[in-house]
């Protein structure tokens, strides 16, 4: 009996022994663990924090776009010429002010194409943000030299055909005039506005525009239009807006696109 006993103590001794030695191998190897995050810290930290500041920045740009797109309120505009006729293909832009500026900013700019088609700049004239891309690709089978002097944007495309150059950034807003220095009649325009809020009027004249409520300068624009009397303050509301605008001065002349007649330039 005292045999047996002798062996059962035995053998409860070298289980807890194990047992020990299990806990003291866990231990170890979490000690280790904790010790390699330890020295690998800085690294992870560096990723948690470049990771957490990505999720920031797409959370504030998802609320941006929403506070600009959920609560948008429609506004129409009649553009009119001094004649009562509808003033058509004209750029009309809201573009915020004061607090509404910043809110507003966020919208990113849509990349444009200027291309040049039957020795013509198509489309005629081209609306994109102010930090767009435009493209200016030659869809001709001719060669063309696309310029600007103008002091939105100055630049310079030399003759190229079958290719497009790289795109240009319009930086500033306002008025770009183009023009071929191998085709003179050739004449087209980008406009770039500050504002994410811009479109065209349609042959009636109307533009229709979705804007948060807030205060805006509604200014409207077109190669044919005289200078003053081309933008007014507006404090867009709740439910949709609509204002007329007839042009206190006759149209400029519209220029006729008289086609080169003796060759083509290869």
């Amino acid at each position: 009996m005292f045999f047996n006993e002798l062996v059962a103590r035995r053998s409860k001794k070298a289980s807890l022994q194990a047992s020990s030695k299990v806990r003291g191998n866990k231990q170890a190897k979490s000690v280790r663990f904790v010790a390699t995050r330890f020295a690998r810290g800085p690294a992870l930290t560096d990723a948690f924090a470049a990771k957490s500041s990505r999720i920031r920045r797409l959370a504030t740009i998802f609320l941006a776009l929403a506070s600009q797109y959920v609560a948008a309120e429609a506004f129409e505009i009649q553009l009119l010429q001094k004649n009562g006729e509808p003033m058509a293909g004209a750029v009309v832009a809201l573009e915020p002010v004061g607090s509404q500026a910043a809110i507003d900013a966020p919208m990113p700019a849509q990349p444009g194409t200027m291309d040049q088609i039957n020795r013509q700049f198509a489309p005629h004239i081209l609306v994109v943000q102010r930090g767009a891309e435009v493209s200016f690709p030659n869809s001709d089978s001719i060669k063309h030299h696309v310029y600007s002097f103008s002091q939105a944007k100055t630049f310079e495309i030399k003759l190229y055909n079958d290719a497009s150059p790289e795109a240009l950034v319009f930086e500033r807003a306002g008025e770009v005039e183009l023009g071929c220095n191998v085709h003179d009649w050739m004449l087209g325009y980008i406009y770039v506005v500050d504002t994410p809020f811009f479109t065209r009027s349609d042959e009636t004249g109307r533009a229709l525009l979705e804007a948060p409520e807030g205060e805006y300068r509604l200014s409207w624009w077109h190669p044919r239009i005289r200078g003053s009397e081309s933008e007014r303050s507006l404090q867009l509301a709740s439910g949709q807006y609509e204002v007329t605008v007839t042009l206190s001065r006759s149209l400029l002349r519209r220029y006729e696109q008289e086609e080169f007649t003796g060759g083509d330039y290869d």
